[in-house]
């Protein structure tokens, strides 16, 4: 299938990433958000991270203009065109309500469109059960998503080969790597991920080293450019936390049990970089 035109559904953090990797590579992107404030954030922090790009000489000023001429505001799902190639459902990590965004607009958009969720770690298969399963595919993007090249690609139990084959050539197409990945909870990044940054905050709150030597001692001695906890502000601990239920309860096995102090941080709304406070803190 020839993917022209694209839907992103949520201009977070993700979706505006999304959109701005789309865009800058002549794909016809359609940013659709609930309403207006909320969609010309979104558009604002692409033009910043576009500006950001431009000063790096990474693009020129005529590839930023050119990327936002790309992009086209929806507010609302049923402003969406009937005849969108792809959707990419981009929203927070709840089940019910990427059904709910999928189920609308399988009634909206064209009958062989491609429907691609984001999520991280919910099961492509459950997603899929009653919305076009062959069609129906996971395309995992990592944050930033204009810097990192690794685009998880989950294959549902009914994903078509020729599904399969359309989104491994467009994220190729996107400068990305994609990996074939079969879906069980929290796919390949997120299973062997949280359970480290989990495991780290019991180090943490069993007292065995402070949360900066913790960090510390995975920079310099496994060589990683970010340390666990300052990895897991950066995330957001909420959606630690969510994606930690998703493997204990896809799996039954203690050994994803969220650690009690993750649990406790995130009741306290101290979710990391994007509340001011997590396990360091941040100027908002």
């Amino acid at each position: 299938m020839d993917i022209k035109k694209v839907a992103v559904v949520g201009g977070g953090t993700m979706g505006n990433g999304i959109t701005h990797v789309f865009a800058l590579n002549d794909f016809k992107v359609y940013l659709v958000e609930m309403n207006e404030e909320l969609s010309n954030r979104a558009v604002d922090t692409i033009t910043k991270n576009l500006d950001r790009q431009v000063k790096k000489d990474v693009i020129k000023e005529a590839d930023k203009q050119r990327t936002l001429s790309n992009i086209t505001k929806v507010i609302g799902l049923d402003n969406v065109d009937n005849d969108i190639d792809l959707v990419v459902e981009a929203v927070f990590e709840d089940k019910s309500v990427k059904l709910s965004i999928f189920n609308k607009l399988n009634t909206i958009v064209k009958s062989d469109c491609i429907f691609a969720s984001n999520t991280s770690s919910i099961s492509i298969t459950e997603l899929s059960a009653s919305i076009r399963p062959d069609k129906f595919i996971g395309m995992h993007f990592m944050n930033p998503v204009p810097m990192m090249k690794l685009v998880e690609i989950i294959r549902g139990y009914s994903t078509s080969d020729e599904t399969y084959n359309s989104i491994k050539s467009l994220s190729e197409k996107l400068g990305k790597v994609p990996v074939e990945v079969f879906d069980y909870p929290g796919f390949i990044s997120n299973r062997v991920l949280m359970p480290m940054i989990n495991e780290a905050i019991f180090a943490l709150m069993e007292g065995v080293a402070s949360a900066e030597d913790i960090d510390t001692v995975m920079k310099l001695g496994m060589n990683h450019p970010m340390g666990p906890l300052t990895l897991a502000d950066f995330i957001g601990l909420d959606v630690c936390l969510a994606i930690m239920e998703v493997l204990y309860n896809g799996y039954n096995d203690s050994k994803y049990r969220p650690c009690p102090l993750l649990k406790k941080m995130v009741a306290a709304k101290k979710l990391g970089r994007k509340t001011g406070e997590g396990f360091f803190k941040y100027d908002k």
